[in-house]
C-alpha cells in the first residue's frame, strides 16, 4: 500500500505542476480532495477491507498525504489570488502626483444678477430690501389691496388657490404688491422699501408669458410725498439701471391699490429711441405700473391718508432681462439648460 501512496502522490505532484491558472487549480482540488469523487476520498473508503493494523499504518500514510494535497492547492490558490489582486491594483491604480479636475465655477442666475442689480440701485437711494411669503390669505392678496370682490383678478382663472379645505383662502401671491401691506403693518412712515421676489398667475406659457415669474416692488410712504417725488425716483432708477441718457414717460392706466395710476415707458436701450427690433421700432419698452397709493389702501393698514402719501411702481424682471440679454424667449430662463446659463459668467 505504501507503493500505491508513493505513487499518487508522484501523479498528485505530476498534475500540480501543471495547473498554471486559478481554474485548474480548483479543477484538481476537486479531483483529489472532493467530497465526494476526490481520489483521496476514494482512497479513504477502502480503508475498511484492511486488517487492523494494515488500516491504522494506512490511514496515516493517506492522513499525511491529504494535509500536503490540501497545503499544496491553497498555496498555489493563495498565488493566483493574490496575483489577480495584483493585477487589478496594477489596472486601478491612481497617479497621486497629476494635477487633479479642476471642478468648473458656478455662477449666479442671469435674474439673480438683474436682481442684485436692482437691489444694490435701490438700497444707494435710501431703500430697504424686503422679503415675505409667496403664499397669502385673500386679505393680502386683494383686500387690502382694495381689488374688489368681482375683479377678474379673483377667478381661479387668473389665480392659483390652495386645493381642500383652504382653496378661496390660501393662494400663492400674484404680484409682489402683497408686500406693500407687510412692509406697512411692519414699520411706521417714512418708510422706503424694495421687494423682490416670485409671482405665479395662471399664464399660458409662452415666449413673453410664464406662469411663474419675478418682479420688484417699490414702495415710499412719507408727509408730502406727490406724483412728482414718483416720476424723479423712477427717472433716477432707470438712469442708474441703463445710462443717464435714458428718458422715461408716464401713460394714464387704472391699478385698484394706486390713484392716480400710470405706466413707465423708457428710452430703448438698443436703440436709444431710434426705433429697432427690441422696441418694436416705437423707441419705447414697457418697464411695469406705477402710481400713488391708494388711500383706502394706506387705511387698511392705520396710515392716516390726510397727513402721509406715497407712491409704488413694479416691474417684471423675467421680461427686462431677456429685453438687456437680447432674448427673444424668456422660458430660456428657466430650461435649466447649461449650454444657455453659462453664457452668464
Amino acid at each position: 500500500m505504501s507503493d500505491r501512496i508513493t505513487q499518487l502522490r508522484s501523479d498528485f505532484d505530476f498534475e500540480l505542476a501543471a495547473a498554471t491558472a486559478e481554474a485548474e487549480a480548483t479543477l484538481l482540488r476537486d479531483r483529489w480532495v472532493g467530497r465526494k469523487s476526490g481520489l483521496l476520498t476514494a482512497e479513504m473508503k477502502t480503508l475498511g477491507k484492511l486488517s487492523p493494523e494494515e488500516r491504522k499504518t494506512v490511514g496515516a500514510e493517506l492522513n499525511v498525504l491529504k494535509g500536503y494535497v490540501e497545503a499544496a492547492i491553497e498555496k498555489l490558490l493563495d498565488g493566483f489570488a493574490a496575483k489577480r489582486e495584483a493585477e487589478q491594483l496594477a489596472k486601478e491604480r491612481i497617479d497621486v502626483t497629476l494635477p487633479g479636475r479642476r471642478i468648473p465655477a458656478g455662477h449666479l442666475h442671469p435674474i439673480t444678477l438683474l436682481r442684485h442689480r436692482i437691489e444694490d440701485i435701490f438700497v444707494s437711494m435710501g431703500y430697504e430690501i424686503e422679503d415675505g411669503p409667496e403664499i397669502e390669505t385673500n386679505f393680502y392678496n386683494f383686500d387690502s389691496l382694495n381689488i374688489p370682490a368681482n375683479h377678474p383678478a379673483r377667478s381661479p382663472q387668473d389665480t392659483f388657490y390652495l386645493a381642500g379645505e383652504l382653496a378661496d383662502k390660501l393662494a400663492l401671491r400674484s404680484q409682489t404688491s402683497t408686500m406693500q401691506i407687510h412692509a406697512m403693518q411692519k414699520r411706521q412712515p417714512p418708510l422706503r422699501v424694495a421687494a423682490p421676489g416670485r409671482v405665479f398667475r395662471r399664464d399660458t406659457p409662452d415666449a413673453t408669458h410664464n406662469p411663474m415669474f419675478y418682479q420688484v416692488e417699490g414702495l415710499l410712504i412719507d408727509r408730502g410725498i406727490t406724483l412728482g417725488d414718483l416720476k424723479g425716483t423712477v427717472e433716477e432708477f432707470v438712469r442708474r439701471l441703463f445710462g443717464p441718457e435714458t428718458q422715461t414717460r408716464f401713460r394714464p392706466s387704472y391699478f385698484p391699490f394706486v390713484e392716480p395710476g400710470a405706466e413707465i415707458d423708457y428710452t430703448c436701450f438698443k436703440c436709444g429711441g431710434s426705433g429697432c427690433r427690441v422696441c418694436k421700432g416705437s423707441g419705447w419698452i414697457e418697464m411695469g405700473g406705477s402710481g400713488m397709493v391708494h388711500p383706502n389702501v394706506l387705511r387698511v393698514v392705520g396710515i392716516d391718508p390726510e397727513e402721509f402719501t406715497g407712491f409704488a411702481f413694479g416691474l417684471g424682471l423675467d421680461r427686462l432681462c431677456a429685453l438687456m440679454y437680447g432674448l427673444d424667449d424668456i422660458r430660456l430662463l428657466y430650461e435649466n439648460d447649461v449650454r444657455f446659463l453659462e453664457q452668464f459668467t
